[in-house]
C-alpha cells in the first residue's frame, strides 16, 4: 500500500540536505571557466600549410567544410626544369551549425593546417554566421596552445640476469638458436 504524500516528504528530505552545502555554479561572465589543456573550442586554420588537398573536406561526417582552390603554375626554374603547380586556396570555411567536433578533419589533415583552440565564446545571435570563414578561422590561430611535451615514458633500465626474465637458462630467445 502507497503512503500518501510519501514523494513530497522524499523530496523535501534532498532539498534540506543541499540546502546546507556552499553552491558550486560559477558566475560565467564574470568568472571564467578553467578548462582542461586539451579542450575542444572551435577549429583553426592555419592558412599557409593548407593545400587544398580537400582530405578534411572528404572525411568530414558532417559535410560542413567547404573549400573553393585554383590551380597556379610556377615559372620553370632552370633550363631543363619543368613547370610547377600548386592549389592555391581561393575559401576554405566550416558551419559550426553543423559541426559535430569529432576532429576528424584535425586528424586527417596531413599538413597540420587545423588546430584545436580551446576558445569557446563565438555564440551569434543569427544561424548564418556561425559559418567561419578563412579570415575568422585564421584569427583563432593565437588562441591554440602549444603542443605539450612528449613523455617520454618509462626510463629502460638494464636487465640483471639473476632476475627471471623471458629468456631463462635452457631455453633460447625467440627468434635465436637453440
Amino acid at each position: 500500500m502507497a503512503v500518501p504524500g510519501k514523494g513530497l516528504i522524499d523530496g523535501l528530505k534532498v532539498t534540506a540536505k543541499t540546502l546546507g552545502r556552499r553552491s558550486v555554479t560559477e558566475q560565467y561572465p564574470d568568472v571564467q571557466p578553467e578548462l582542461p589543456p586539451r579542450t575542444r573550442g572551435v577549429i583553426a586554420l592555419m592558412e599557409e600549410n593548407c593545400t587544398s588537398c580537400m582530405l578534411c573536406a572528404r572525411e568530414c561526417p558532417s559535410w560542413c567544410i567547404y573549400i573553393d582552390s585554383h590551380t597556379e603554375t610556377a615559372p620553370s626554374v632552370g633550363e631543363q626544369a619543368r613547370e610547377r603547380s600548386r592549389n592555391v586556396l581561393d575559401r576554405f570555411a566550416i558551419d559550426f551549425s553543423l559541426c559535430m567536433y569529432c576532429g576528424i578533419c584535425i586528424e586527417a589533415c596531413p599538413f597540420d593546417a587545423l588546430f584545436w583552440s580551446p576558445e569557446f565564446e563565438y555564440a551569434e545571435t543569427e544561424l548564418r554566421n556561425l559559418t567561419h570563414e578563412k579570415d575568422r578561422l585564421r584569427d583563432w590561430m593565437w588562441t591554440v596552445p602549444a603542443p605539450q611535451p612528449i613523455d617520454p615514458g618509462p626510463s629502460v633500465i638494464e636487465a640483471d640476469p639473476a632476475q627471471a626474465g623471458p629468456a631463462q637458462e635452457g631455453q633460447a630467445e625467440p627468434g635465436g638458436e637453440e
